[in-house]
């Protein structure tokens, strides 16, 4: 079943953030455009360069007026001991939300049953709390922080835009579709 315009659930998690320990819900997150980034564990391989790729594109997201939010089944308390282990970790701005009872990962259908651990799942998520975009990749297969970002401004774009639509590869400031009958058969 898909999980588009599917309203995040009601959630209180811990996270680790700027050096400190702070509690996200599902009410901090409504009012601005979100991404939830799940990946399967901390001090682990492909992770640290997903979440280095996503703390580097950071500032764009945060000038499309997109907070982040990785999150893994891990506690604060070892995303606090990663950051202070590795450099690619230490760099990160955003909050990294601890989901150690794995309730964001099944509600979000990516707990991997049995292992305790979220497939690698990014979410798109609109100022109403609605999934509005997402990808599920198996773990050992890395995501794109650019791609995801594109993502965002497409999901902003027809959400202002209702009468348009993004084509493939879209970026903010190129052309876009209106559909109608005059498109069909002639792109």
């Amino acid at each position: 079943m898909s999980l588009i315009n599917k309203t995040v659930p009601e959630f209180k998690v811990n996270a680790f953030h700027s050096g400190n320990i702070e509690e996200v819900t599902n009410e901090s997150i409504k009012g601005k455009w979100s991404v939830f980034v799940f990946y399967p564990a901390d001090f682990t391989f492909v992770c640290p360069t997903e979440l280095s790729d996503l703390a580097d594109n950071y500032e764009e997201f945060v000038k499309a007026g997109c907070e982040v939010y990785s999150v893994s089944c891990d506690t604060e308390f070892v995303h606090k001991a990663w950051a202070e282990a590795s450099p690619s970790i230490a760099k990160i701005k955003y909050p990294m939300l601890a989901d150690p009872a794995g309730i964001l990962a099944r509600a979000f259908d990516v707990m991997i049953e049995g292992k305790g651990q979220a497939l690698r799942g990014s979410f798109v998520v609109d100022p109403d709390g609605v999934i509005k975009a997402y990808e599920i990749n198996d773990t050992p297969i890395g995501r794109d922080a650019g791609e995801l970002l594109r993502k965002v401004q497409a999901a902003q774009f027809v959400t202002k835009y209702g009468d348009q639509v993004c084509p493939a590869k879209w970026k903010p400031g190129k052309e876009t579709l209106k559909p109608g009958l005059d498109l069909v058969g002639k792109i």
